[in-house]
């Protein structure tokens, strides 16, 4: 039997940052349609519901059979947040399937470095671990340690952004960026959680407080999501090395 999981898409129109990032092309296929096409392929996937105000997402979302959602002009500012608009298509969906979901694929139409196997990973993880909010996307980003980063001060120097005693002894500490042990990111590519983490969003860990507290790692890495224009090339590098071009 399958566990009751639901996924929600998400992308909407007027990106500043990467102009049409949600829709912009990649290897000669829309941004959006490689979270479409992961979420299909899953073997556990069966309510798809796209979130969005882009006609062009909203038009493809039809004519895949997936069920549309129209994003609030509110939650379509530059200042709206992701989990505002997450929360908003997660209790339309809730009312048009009628009951509560055991668990939530989020996925984002700018997020190309996903895959059918990555979904169902975290499914399969969390129906293993029931102690586990959700299951995410991880890249290990060992030179974006924590003790590595700098904040400008008054004076206009660097000073650690945060206090090196948070790390243990300082006469301890070394420049070697392994010595710290590896330092994982989510890069967004997926988030498969329990939908409790949705409905007591305030309990989550910042920033993504979707994903709970008790967070599994799935390594993916180079993954991303696409907020800069580097990260087009590094999208497009990781679905060629994972035969998805």
């Amino acid at each position: 039997m399958k566990p009751d999981t639901i996924t929600i898409i998400l992308g909407r129109k007027g990106s500043k940052g990467v102009i049409d990032k949600n829709t912009m092309d990649i290897l000669g296929r829309p941004s959006y349609s490689y979270s479409f096409d992961a979420a299909k392929k899953s073997k556990y996937l069966d309510k798809i519901f796209v979130s969005s105000d882009h006609p062009e997402i909203l038009k493809s979302a039809n004519k895949e059979g997936f069920i549309t959602i129209n994003r609030p002009k509110k939650l379509c500012t530059d200042s709206a947040l992701f989990e505002d608009a997450l929360v908003h298509a997660y209790y339309e969906a809730k009312k048009k399937t009628i009951h509560k979901p055991s668990y939530v694929v989020v996925l984002m139409c700018n997020s190309v470095t996903i895959n059918a196997n990555l979904i169902d990973t975290g499914i399969e993880l969390l129906e293993k671990n029931y102690m586990a909010d959700s299951a995410v996307t991880t890249t290990i980003l060992n030179m974006y340690s924590p003790l590595r980063a700098r904040r400008l001060n008054e004076e206009g120097f660097l000073d650690p952004f945060v206090p090196f005693e948070v790390f243990g002894n300082p006469k301890t500490l070394n420049c070697d960026r392994d010595s710290q042990g590896n330092v994982y990111f989510a890069d967004m590519s997926h988030t498969v959680c329990r939908a409790d983490c949705i409905e007591n969003i305030d309990d989550g860990l910042l920033p993504q407080k979707w994903m709970g507290k008790k967070i599994i790692p799935i390594l993916n890495q180079n993954g991303c999501d696409i907020d800069e224009p580097w990260q087009i090339d590094m999208s497009k590098r990781w679905l060629k090395a994972n035969n998805l071009s």
